[in-house]
């Protein structure tokens, strides 16, 4: 039997994280959320998650920014899958990373709104599956902040 896939959605906004959430438990996955940095590092501690999906702006304008780090200071999350997404990339340019960077160790960064076949395929391809990418053609539209 197929153990599911955990995903972890922190992300401040209610709409976006049920949206996005619904998706991804359709496709097999179980979901959890979290609003803010501090409670989706606490919740990743303990639920040790396949995937995270990381908002940037929530409480503060960066605060993404220093949740990912905080988890990547964690032993059990460092190699943890995390996709960035956010309208950051679009809304403030200033704030734009260069994911080739280095600095901000991420997996892969994707813009809201989300494009739902792309999302699917991505979390399945860093969690090294294939179910959820043939789940991913009904899905028409994007999933918005």
């Amino acid at each position: 039997m197929k153990i599911p896939r955990r995903v972890l959605i922190i992300d401040d906004d209610p709409d976006f994280a049920q949206a996005v959430g619904g998706l991804l438990s359709s496709s097999g996955y179980v979901v959890l959320t979290a609003t803010n940095g501090q409670e989706g590092l606490e919740l990743a501690k303990k639920a040790n998650p396949d995937l995270i999906l990381l908002d940037v702006m929530m409480t503060e304008r960066t605060e993404g920014f220093f949740t990912l780090q905080q988890i990547r200071r964690v032993p059990a999350l460092q190699r943890t899958p995390v996709i960035v997404v956010s309208s950051i990339y679009t809304d403030q340019t200033m704030f734009r990373v260069n994911p080739d960077a280095g600095w901000l160790p991420a997996s892969l960064f994707l813009p809201k709104p989300v494009d739902p076949p792309r999302l699917l395929q991505e979390a399945a391809r860093l969690i090294g599956e294939t179910a959820a990418i043939e789940s991913a053609e009904p899905h028409v539209g994007s999933v918005t902040q």
